[in-house]
């Protein structure tokens, strides 16, 4: 039989849809002819194919093959199909038996002597595969990646030489040895390092418990960076489902997959030179950008205003929507983007404005300027306006000074606390709540909606801002334990949108 089919996945976003691998052996010219929308990479497997079959020391037939690669619709990339093609290859010149070819799904990129180089998004075929029920056979070097996926039946191989015995019944290939542990996040980072700032302590533990995005606003050298270090190791461990959908987007991504940063929360921190496309995702093919790799950990964006408007202007819908769907000519490719959003800035170009030890020698005029490099539709997505002041005189060179050492212990015990909560209530962390859950969920009494009126009207909130004062409230009352929204609690929420005041306040 000159006929031979085999099974790989493509990668499109964080999803891998089947690629049939068809082989068919005829009469004709001695070639190698690869259909079905390859790419450049993926035509050349065909040399590839061809040298590393020769090299294992098989021959490859001396008629035409053609290889086609469905859906012929599909767009196919990479080197990753080069496993697939080189078994179907052999099934059908009757190297290799057939009969155990659709039991199985083949992912790796060729060398030219055999050996198998690993490719990247592993982890999504694995998923899709276990689904399928079928075997997945990958380079060794994916393995560790590919058993996070705990249900797929996962083999590992180094070469094109133990694939053919493990299909001729003479070796079997081994499962990868790795036992993925949830790990963690942001070992290392105290929040008793930061000195003083109890107020800045105490916002930052109410963006841990609820989700909410916040900023930072005061003076250079403050601790606001050191902060914003420490919201991860405050924040809630990753579920199963979680993590498994961060390693997802880390395995489709540039950047090589870490199979020991397994379970750890994402800190995102690009450079305020980062452009649009790597902040959201693109290129052709799509691949994820920052808000995406940020998926369920923190996207941190230090000095704000620096940040070119048009790139800040992008983060308004995933803010809302949390995910990003980026459209190519033959794409339209999804990503997740449910990040919480840290940002920090100066008050002004100085730095120094409302500082009561250094000048701020900025004029009004120059303050606004600078303020206004950050729309308002975009602050209005921020629940948190944190001031972080500067330090009190002798506070850093106090000898006597000694740290709290339960202080972490204690805040990371009351955030777990307020959000298991949440969970109970609402099954979602309070930032997440929908208007009709805000309505049925932060219920204030009519002395609390007046003084909520009286507040919209005063610091010109939008109605957006006043759930996000609610949603606050809510998140205030979880962390001291209480079933319902009182006067404090909104006091405080309030308390905490700063920039809804003017600028000379």
């Amino acid at each position: 039989m000159s006929f031979a089919i085999t099974y790989s996945r493509a990668q499109i976003g964080i999803e891998a849809p089947l690629v049939t691998v068809e082989a068919d052996i005829s009469q004709g010219l001695p070639q190698i002819q690869i259909v079905g929308l390859p790419a450049t990479a993926v035509k050349e497997a065909k040399d590839r194919v061809k040298s590393a079959i020769s090299n294992v020391g098989l021959k490859t037939p001396s008629r035409r093959v053609t290889v086609n690669l469905a859906p012929a619709d599909l767009p196919k990339h990479g080197g990753r199909y080069d496993l697939a093609i080189a078994v179907s290859i052999l099934a059908a010149n009757g190297d290799l038996p057939q009969a155990a070819l659709h039991q199985c799904e083949w992912l790796g990129e060729l060398a030219l002597d055999g050996q198998l180089r690993p490719v990247n998004g592993v982890l999504p075929a694995a998923i899709q595969s276990a689904a399928s029920k079928r075997v997945l056979i990958v380079p060794r070097l994916n393995g560790a990646e590919a058993s996070l996926a705990a249900t797929a039946n996962i083999r590992i191989a180094d070469n094109l030489l133990e694939v053919i015995a493990h299909l001729k019944g003479t070796q079997d290939l081994l499962r990868p040895t790795h036992t993925p542990n949830l790990a963690p996040s942001a070992q290392g980072y105290d929040l008793a390092d930061v000195r003083g700032q109890l107020i800045a302590k105490r916002g930052l533990v109410i963006a841990a418990a609820g989700n909410h995005n916040l900023m930072f606003i005061g003076p250079p050298g403050t601790g606001k960076t050191m902060l914003a270090n420490r919201l991860c190791s405050l924040l809630p461990p990753l579920s199963t489902r979680e993590a498994l959908e961060v390693a997802a987007i880390r395995s489709v991504s540039n950047n090589n997959f870490d199979p020991s940063s397994w379970g750890q929360r994402p800190f995102r921190s690009p450079h305020h030179t980062t452009s649009s496309i790597a902040l959201v995702g693109g290129s052709s093919p799509p691949r994820p950008g920052e808000i995406s790799l940020a998926h369920h950990g923190i996207l941190f964006l230090d000095e704000l205003p620096e940040y070119s408007r048009r790139v800040l202007e992008v983060l308004r819908e995933p803010l809302e929507s949390g995910h990003i769907m980026i459209s190519r000519a033959q794409y339209q490719v999804c990503y997740p983007a449910k990040f919480q959003l840290v940002a920090a800035m100066n008050a002004c170009p100085c730095g120094y404005h409302g500082d009561d030890r250094i000048q701020c020698h900025c004029s009004q005029e120059r303050i606004l300027a600078y303020r206004n490099r950050v729309s308002g539709p975009l602050l209005d997505r921020i629940d948190l306006h944190i001031s972080v002041p500067s330090l009190k005189r002798g506070l850093l060179s106090n000898p006597d000074y000694s740290p709290d050492e339960q202080e972490q212990g204690l805040a990371t015990a009351q955030v777990l606390a307020a959000r298991t909560l949440m969970l109970a209530r609402a099954g979602k962390a309070n930032a997440h709540l929908s208007s009709p859950e805000v309505l049925r969920d932060c219920r204030i009494s009519r002395a609390d909606s007046s003084l909520m009126e009286r507040a919209m009207e005063r610091l010109g909130l939008s109605a957006r801002g006043y759930f996000k004062v609610l949603k606050i409230a809510r998140t205030i009352a979880d962390l001291a334990g209480e079933a319902d929204v009182a006067t404090p609690h909104l006091t405080e929420a309030l308390a905490f949108r700063q920039l809804d005041r003017s600028v000379t306040s």
